[in-house]
């Protein structure tokens, strides 16, 4: 006799699917989950994947840095929230989307008027030779590979954000 929660069907043991607690957010000693630091403050960034448990990690990394986060499910509506939204400040856009994918995001929100330089920042799991390149020609300012090392995001954010100037000393 079952009990009535236990429904006799059993997931694959790798299903390609993080449980909760693993975010695939790393800090740098590959713990799960890590926090790097700061140093984002009063950002705001366009988080872009289809796959809500990478936009739940990377907001909440982003946010205990204290950025604000915007969330699109997919690349058409992406580009919804630029057309209506010019003060993004930079976008993390996943490659692997269905319909429309992160390099026909790119090269669409290259496209649009005030986002020609706006810094775009790959994240992708795919692991092949020349990958990057690839990123950087559908108009990609930068890439980091999947599972996302936090210490290694934070600091591509920092390199491609405006350079703040420091407040005046009396």
């Amino acid at each position: 006799v079952r009990a009535p929660t236990d429904t006799g069907v059993r997931a694959p043991t790798d299903t390609g699917v993080r449980a909760p607690t693993d975010t695939g957010v790393r800090a740098h000693d590959g713990s799960p989950n890590g926090h790097a630091g700061g140093g984002i403050d009063g950002v705001t960034i366009l988080v872009v994947d289809d796959d809500f448990g990478n936009s739940f990690a990377l907001s909440a990394l982003l946010e205990r840095s204290h950025a604000e986060v915007i969330v699109a499910a997919s690349g058409a509506e992406a580009i919804a929230v630029l057309a209506r939204r010019t003060a993004i400040d930079i976008v993390l856009m996943d490659i692997m989307m269905p319909e429309m994918d992160g390099y026909a995001t790119m090269q669409a929100i290259r496209t649009m008027d005030g986002c020609r330089f706006l810094p775009i920042i790959a994240l992708t799991a795919k692991a092949l030779a020349g990958e990057r390149e690839r990123c950087i020609d559908a108009g990609a300012s930068d890439y980091v590979p999947k599972p996302v090392d936090s210490i290694e995001l934070l600091a591509a954010l920092r390199m491609w954000l405006p350079k703040v100037a420091p407040a005046p000393t009396s």
